[in-house]
């Protein structure tokens, strides 16, 4: 751990009545609480309760309205996260904070170059990126452009970042919401590491199993406000999840319908191959079926649809919907296309590619279905009807139907690139990682509507790497390692167990159910 510095020593941080309000709108209500060096802090929420604006606040990147923060019992006003991280204090964000086209050494050290005499240390910094890189188990090449990095890597190069930069106080927001069980835990083992040398973790995240495995202790926000905190060890995880929401939280997965049987599947796939990626792919979905699609990150799940999409090249193979064949034999050639044919997809990135989340939430809602809001002229009217029914029908929450996207909660967010997906009316929806990001409340209500949506005969595919959210959720699941479908297990065969033995070719093959 020697990109691990000690010089800036302990941090110890005290919340001391702190406000933040956005114009007319507070979101932060007097909060009041400390941090002690060398714990671990599970930072518990739902979407919009506070919690990554309070850590924005400790980290430099927003200013408070009212209150006092206090470092090492001085108080403080950080100017800018470089005056916080000058301080030992680094937030890992939960939507990446990278530049594309630089390396993952330049990303590391941004703003923070060394050099020699005038000129940039390249050699120095490549080193000890590597050496960041080790400590949180990526074998990659320092001098690697970002942009080839799948988002698992992306997240790793994250958290390299943080301990490149000698943080003393680390803010984790949902950390391994990408990373697969063996990196998340090698990242668990860094944080024991790390809080061993002294170092204070706070740890967002909504997997309430990885705050009860990681943390000392949590501290629960809601509404903008402080409720609760306690040793982890006194709270068990469906008491977290009752005060996140200020109520009892029961029955988190709908009651698993009955696929009525169809004259044909909505959608059958055959021998479909991303090159790369994806190999001899074969499946098929019924109406009012849910299919989820698991596997470890690499397994080609993503590129596998990104194909069918016309997102990627893809080979050979064949598709049909509703029985009938699409006219090309590779797929669709682009999305639109294929929304046309009755497919839609909601992509894993909500940020990068589900949303435009500088766009309002009505431009968002009708992208997908301009033909039906734009003929001859855009209908400006018509569009905020729709947007109006979507808030109500998707439960989003919003005070106002005039605002951008990026001031929605993620949860809320994630909402509305449902709805747009929705938007075409489509036969078959395939939704990756539907609730990655989003907090126990909101995951709750996005379940509840995929079955809405499978009850009303939509096929509704979900790729998720939340075991227990497919378990709870599907009808079938397929599992696919290595760019191929090993196995597809029917309800009464899912178990984590069964899932992660297809997963890493440990299974019995025998027991893969068609």
């Amino acid at each position: 751990m020697s990109t691990i510095g000690t010089s800036k020593g302990s941090v110890a941080v005290e919340f001391d009545g702190v406000v933040k309000s956005f114009g007319p709108v507070q979101v932060l209500h007097g909060v009041s609480f400390a941090l002690a060096p060398g714990h671990v802090y599970g930072l518990l929420g739902e979407n919009g309760a506070g919690k990554s604006t309070l850590m924005k606040i400790l980290a430099g990147y927003e200013s408070l309205t009212g209150g006092t923060l206090r470092v090492n019992a001085q108080p403080q006003q950080f100017a800018s996260s470089r005056d916080a991280e000058a301080l030992g204090i680094v937030l890992i964000h939960q939507e990446f904070n990278l530049a594309e086209d630089l390396s993952v050494a330049q990303n590391i050290f941004l703003g923070h170059e060394k050099k020699k005499g005038w000129l940039l240390d390249d050699a120095a910094m490549e080193r000890d990126a590597a050496s960041a890189l080790a400590a949180v188990g990526l074998n990659i090449d320092p001098r690697t452009k970002v942009r080839k990095l799948i988002v698992a890597e992306k997240q790793l190069v994250e958290i390299a970042k943080a301990i490149a930069r000698h943080a003393r106080l680390l803010v984790m927001d949902e950390p391994t919401a990408t990373l697969t069980p063996g990196e998340t835990e090698r990242l668990f083992k860094l944080i024991a590491q790390l809080r061993a040398d002294g170092v204070t973790i706070v740890y967002i995240s909504h997997k309430l199993d990885e705050v009860e495995q990681v943390t000392d202790e949590v501290i629960v926000m809601r509404d903008g406000r402080f409720v609760a905190r306690s040793p982890t060890a006194d709270v068990t995880r469906q008491q977290m999840a009752n005060l996140m929401v200020g109520r009892e939280l029961a029955d988190l997965y709908p009651p698993r319908d009955v696929v009525v049987a169809a004259d044909a599947p909505a959608m059958r796939v055959r021998n479909f191959s991303v090159p790369g990626w994806a190999q001899d792919a074969s499946f098929e979905v019924r109406p009012g079926e849910i299919l989820g699609f698991a596997g470890l990150v690499g397994a080609g799940r993503t590129e596998l649809f990104e194909g069918l999409l016309g997102l990627r090249p893809a080979s050979g193979g064949s598709v049909e919907m509703l029985g009938k064949p699409v006219p090309q034999a590779k797929g669709w050639r682009n999305p639109r296309d294929a929304a046309k044919h009755g497919l839609t997809y909601l992509s894993e990135d909500r940020k990068g590619k589900g949303l435009h989340v500088n766009f309002g939430l009505r431009q968002n809602l009708t992208l997908m279905a301009l033909e039906r809001y734009a003929q001859p002229w855009l209908k400006p009217d018509a569009e905020r009807d729709a947007l109006a029914e979507a808030v109500k029908d998707y439960g989003i929450r919003t005070g106002s139907l005039d605002v951008k996207a990026s001031s929605l909660s993620g949860g809320n967010q994630q909402k509305l690139a449902l709805a747009k997906v929705l938007q075409p009316r489509p036969k078959v929806v395939v939704l990756d990682e539907p609730t990655r990001g989003v907090d126990v409340g909101a995951k709750r209500d996005i379940y509840f509507l995929i079955q809405r949506l499978a009850r009303e005969g939509l096929a509704v595919i979900v790729v998720s790497s939340e075991l227990m959210e497919l378990i709870g959720l599907c009808h079938r699941v397929a599992v696919m390692r290595a760019g191929r479908i090993v196995a597809t297990l029917d309800a009464d065969h899912l178990t984590e167990e069964e899932l992660i033995a297809h997963a890493t070719g440990t299974a019995d093959t025998t027991a893969a159910h068609a």
